[in-house]
Formats: C-alpha cells, sequence, structure tokens
C-alpha cells in the first residue's frame, strides 16, 4: 500500500452525519492533505450506513481518497468501498479477506506487541495503533506509548496508523517516531475545519 507523506491524515467521520458533513466533507478533502476517510458508525442501521457511504464513496472518488468502511467488511463490498478497517472484536482477517479479496483491509492493535505480529502474519494492509490521548469521539480502554511507533515501524514495512485524541496542538512529539498516518476525527471535525487544517499542515512541516 503507497504511502504518501504529503497526505499524511486518515480522517474518520464524526459520530453523527448532519446534513452540514457532505459540503464540510468537501472542504476537508479538498485540502490534499488525507489519503483515507474512514466511515464509523456505530448508532446507524444497515440502511442508513449504506445511503450515507454511497454519498461518501462519490466525494471520496472525486478527491482521490480511499474510502474505508469501519468494523463490516460485507457492506464495504456492497457499497465498493476500498476496504475495511477491523477492530479485535470484528471479523477476522482471514475471513474479511475472503469477503473483500485484494481490498484494503486495517487492523486495531491498541497498544500491543503482540497484537501488530499477529496482524501482520494475518495479512494485514496496514496496522493502527493507540490510543495516545483521551478522546471525546470514543472511550478510551488503552493507552500506547510514542515509543511503540518506531518499534512498530522497525518490525514491518507495513503502514503505521496512529490514533486517539490527536489533534494540531498534541501529534507532533508523535512525529519523532516516524508514524505514516493519523488518524483524525474530532481534532477535524470539532472546529474549524479549514484552520484545522492549516495547522496540522504548517506545524508537520
Amino acid at each position: 500500500m503507497r504511502v504518501d507523506k504529503k497526505r499524511f491524515i486518515y480522517l474518520i467521520s464524526p459520530n453523527k452525519i448532519k446534513r452540514s458533513f457532505y459540503s464540510n466533507l468537501k472542504v476537508v478533502l479538498s485540502s490534499n492533505l488525507v489519503s483515507f476517510f474512514q466511515l464509523r458508525l456505530k448508532q446507524y442501521s444497515l440502511v442508513e450506513k449504506k445511503k450515507i457511504g454511497i454519498k461518501i464513496k462519490k466525494i471520496c472518488k472525486k478527491y482521490k481518497v480511499k474510502f474505508i468502511v469501519n468494523d463490516d467488511p460485507n457492506l464495504a463490498k456492497k457499497i465498493g468501498a476500498d476496504g475495511c478497517h477491523l477492530g479485535q472484536n470484528d471479523m477476522n482477517i482471514q475471513e474479511a479477506r475472503k469477503i473483500l479479496r485484494k481490498k484494503i483491509i486495517g487492523i486495531t492493535c491498541h497498544n500491543s506487541k503482540k497484537l501488530i505480529i499477529q496482524g501482520v502474519k494475518d495479512g494485514a494492509n496496514y496496522i493502527a495503533i493507540g490510543a495516545f490521548f483521551k478522546s471525546k469521539t470514543k472511550e478510551v480502554n488503552y493507552i500506547a506509548k510514542p515509543s511503540l511507533i518506531r518499534w512498530a515501524k522497525s518490525f514491518t514495512k507495513l503502514p503505521v496508523v496512529i490514533i486517539g485524541g490527536i489533534t494540531n496542538k498534541n501529534f507532533r512529539k508523535l512525529l519523532l517516531h516516524k508514524p505514516d498516518f493519523l488518524a483524525i476525527s474530532g481534532g477535524i471535525w470539532g472546529g474549524n475545519k479549514q484552520m484545522q487544517l492549516k495547522n496540522f499542515y504548517e506545524n508537520k512541516r
């Protein structure tokens, strides 16, 4: 899976999709800083997620952003997404691969070297580690140390995504360990989108 150093943001959807979301998404993706967009909706029905996903897929395609569905390989296949992200309690990678074939499959590895090793062995396309900070988006059960990023990078050539409460005010020290992507949700959707993106870009240089 190719890593574009300029497009270093792995964007995750807000928990609720409001009417203004689609125009805001276009603004964010037009920044040319986002490589992936993950649809993560825990409180929506399958029908609602399918409807929303089809709209998002068109926007992602326009801006050449990979569209990833959280938790559900079958939904990812139905709406023609670029792949799926799996948690440790979701379908395993081998079963998801039967559904998605050569599409992207990412795996959550929390703060565990053991899970990273297993994810690589099982054939994930990227690994996600964290949380590194407390998050308003979801409950944090695992806190990872920044040194885990460097260890993961030394262990595997797969892209490493870091996640958990990351904002433009706290991410710089994590960059010292050279992650490939920053997974961000509240750090983008929680304020002025253009200003948030500008701060991420300027602070990364």
